[in-house]
């Protein structure tokens, strides 16, 4: 399911992108995410509700009628989406390798950082994926049903970031500073996730749950603007599947890690290793939490010198933490 989902992700930005006008590439990446979320956001309400008297069985059934429903949707979405294009398949036409093509791509732009951003970014945002509905439901005992009910709020909390991102670049914004404001936002969210367990308040874990929706939709909208602009003609599909291989597989490799980190953090907590006062069972979950803290001030570390060269200020060596750049 997830190299279905990273492959159709990628290979359906590049046919926006070529779509698109380029003046209308960053508003044309919010629409598509918005859309995404309206999805996401209906489907969650609608799983809460059919979840509201859990038993197995209804779990399997809803399980099995979601997969029906998106096999059949995605059918209809891929029916006829990209007219044939013999001039573009022809065999006399030239086909370089990818090794060239990301030699050529790496000669003309300077998209290592770029990509490091991303890398840490998506690892910040993403380690908690799998462990926010379970940290509700053992650490503040919430129900099956309000447990869904964040990932809704999750959904909301990115649409309103996507919705902003798309004001503020339509208007001509720093997509690299709409990145890092949205990594801000993630800091002020797992704080609030953190706080939420000694202060027993479900209410600040889903302020916490739409804060990180808010700042990983600024992110994600602000990266991939920001390496949409890095692509020259021919060169969409190479870039954005860099992009996507890059969020994908930092995504992937947080999500284990986090939920590794969890069970073995929780385990030493348990077995007295930590000291009593961290024997809890918040103690696993809080540890993931903080370590996308440190994530996410890594990432504002490395996203400074790109808002600086997006304003033409000179990339000077500078001995200084680097948070000051991003302003």
């Amino acid at each position: 399911m997830g190299a279905g989902v990273h492959t159709t992700q990628t290979a359906g930005l590049a046919l926006a992108t070529d779509l698109a006008p380029e003046q209308a590439r960053p508003r044309v990446v919010a629409f598509l995410y918005v859309m995404l979320l309206f999805g996401m956001v209906a489907s969650a309400f609608a799983f809460g509700e059919l979840l509201a008297d859990f038993h197995e069985l209804r779990l399997i059934q809803v399980v099995q009628g979601a997969a029906i429903v998106t096999v059949a949707l995605n059918v209809a979405a891929l029916w006829k989406q990209e007219p044939r294009d013999p001039a573009r398949t022809a065999k006399d036409g030239p086909r370089p390798t990818f090794r060239e093509s990301w030699a050529q791509f790496r000669g003309e732009t300077n998209s290592t950082r770029i990509f490091v951003t991303v890398a840490l970014g998506t690892a910040a945002f993403t380690m908690q994926d799998v462990l926010l509905e379970p940290y509700g439901g053992q650490i503040l005992h919430l129900t099956v049903a309000q447990t869904t009910v964040l990932t809704a709020l999750f959904a909301i909390g990115i649409l309103a970031g996507f919705a902003l991102a798309a004001r503020s670049l339509g208007r001509g914004g720093d997509a690299y500073q709409l990145a890092a404001l949205g990594v801000l936002a993630g800091v002020a969210a797992f704080c609030c996730v953190i706080f939420s367990a000694p202060l027993l308040s479900s209410a600040l874990l889903r302020v916490g749950t739409v804060l990180i929706g808010f700042g990983g939709g600024l992110f994600a909208v602000g990266t991939l603007t920001a390496a949409m602009e890095l692509a020259r003609d021919g060169q969409c599909g190479l870039v954005l599947g860099a992009w996507g291989a890059v969020q994908a597989t930092a995504a992937g490799i947080a999500i284990a890690l986090g939920a590794g980190l969890r069970d073995g953090v929780s385990r030493l907590a348990a077995d007295g290793v930590l000291g009593p006062a961290l024997d809890m069972p918040a103690t696993g979950y809080s540890f993931v939490y903080h370590v996308e803290i440190a994530l996410l001030f890594a990432t504002l570390v490395a996203i400074g010198p790109l808002v600086r060269r997006a304003h033409g200020r000179p990339l000077r060596p500078s001995p200084k933490f680097g948070l000051a750049e991003i302003g």
